[in-house]
């Protein structure tokens, strides 16, 4: 499967590569998320034991990403210290990185090999979990919706690193 154009994928080859430091799966719907160490990635499917693993198989939304320093700059909008990851209902949690600049690139954590899409946008559910403005506050730091393109075990601490996969891989050797 090719990697969608992206005019932006000359400079992703210059992004430094950032830390796998949470990972939270959903074992059904509306359910607390369950912290792991490590979970196999499956292809085109979810993350093992999460319950979208058995839904819509190739759908954009297989796992979904959010970065420490959105979680962050979330806290900060809300005046408060920190968040529980757990409380965000997303798969993983990086650190390190310009998640944005993920956006419609290929990257890997561990063996396995993600394609960042849409915006994981906020839903109503934050403003109980995160309380009166929690919506708001995670507008633009919601994270990225991603697709699993090969499978492969991932564990905390691996490295996320882009990839110079699919049809913009001439772009990565050239100069701008």
């Amino acid at each position: 499967m090719s990697k969608r154009v992206n005019p932006l994928d000359r400079f992703a080859k210059d992004l430094s590569p950032g830390s796998l430091e949470w990972i939270g799966l959903r074992t059904e719907r509306r359910a607390p998320l369950v912290t792991t160490h490590s979970v196999l990635a499956i292809a085109n499917r979810g993350l093992e034991g999460d319950h979208r693993v058995d839904k819509t198989p190739g759908s954009g939304r297989q796992v979904t990403v959010i970065s420490r320093e959105f979680i962050q700059q979330t806290a900060h909008f809300l005046g408060i210290e920190d968040i529980d990851p757990g409380e965000l209902r997303r798969n993983l949690v990086i650190c390190g990185m310009n998640l944005h600049a993920l956006r419609y690139q290929r990257f890997s954590i561990g063996d396995a090999l993600f394609e960042a899409g849409a915006l994981c946008h906020p839903c109503s559910r934050m403003e109980t979990a995160l309380g009166k403005g929690g919506v708001a506050a995670m507008l633009g730091h919601g994270g990225l919706c991603c697709r699993i393109i090969r499978s492969g075990l991932i564990t905390v601490g691996d490295d996320v690193r882009v990839e110079a996969q699919g049809t913009t891989r001439d772009m990565f050797s050239k100069s701008p």
